[in-house]
């Protein structure tokens, strides 16, 4: 864990420990289908710290360890995908990320409830979805963008910022306050 965070900020999260609910985070930062792209992955992060955001969700296809490096000074959520070196990153994200790595997480976060998966199995997401348990599910895998509701569920894919895409590289932002999504291209 030696090296020392580019971005401007550290906060600490108020966490109640084991129970994944976290408060006092407004505004997340979600991102997918990194595939070591570590360029696009940095200027993500950019612009993530420009907007003061200190909690990501990575819905998977991180690749390998060096995406995981390459988000120190942020507290990040990873979903497992389908196309993990998974030995590698399993031991950089439990050495820089407290091992925050699994094929689903479920989140409270601002008192919302959120499922993170990367959605390599369709019958999960679907599931998911329709449980219509979640304010959120947030997933990756297909490349390309969306922003729906199912119910009372949104659902939300950030798009790829690496790999074959079907879109051009972006990420995006949820405002957990004011329910808002933004999506931004990284050129």
């Amino acid at each position: 864990m030696g090296s020392v965070s580019p971005y401007p900020f550290s906060i600490r999260l108020a966490r109640r420990k084991g129970d994944g609910i976290i408060s006092a985070v407004m505004k997340i930062g979600i991102l997918s289908d990194t595939h070591d792209n570590l360029e696009a992955v940095r200027k993500a992060c950019d612009l993530f710290a420009a907007e003061g955001i200190p909690l990501l969700l990575h819905c998977g296809d991180v690749c390998g360890p060096a995406v995981v490096e390459a988000l120190d000074g942020f507290t990040v959520y990873f979903a497992q995908g389908n196309r993990e070196r998974i030995v590698p990153l399993r031991k950089a994200v439990d050495d820089r990320q407290e091992g925050r790595l699994a094929l689903l997480h479920t989140l409270t976060l601002d008192n919302r409830s959120i499922a993170l998966l990367h959605g390599d199995s369709g019958d999960t997401l679907r599931r998911l979805i329709a449980s219509g348990i979640y304010d959120y599910v947030i997933y990756g895998h297909t490349h390309r963008h969306r922003d729906q509701r199912r119910g009372r569920t949104r659902v939300i894919n950030p798009g790829a910022l690496g790999g074959m895409r079907w879109e051009p590289p972006s990420v995006c932002t949820l405002d957990l306050e004011t329910d808002e999504v933004r999506f931004y291209i990284i050129p």
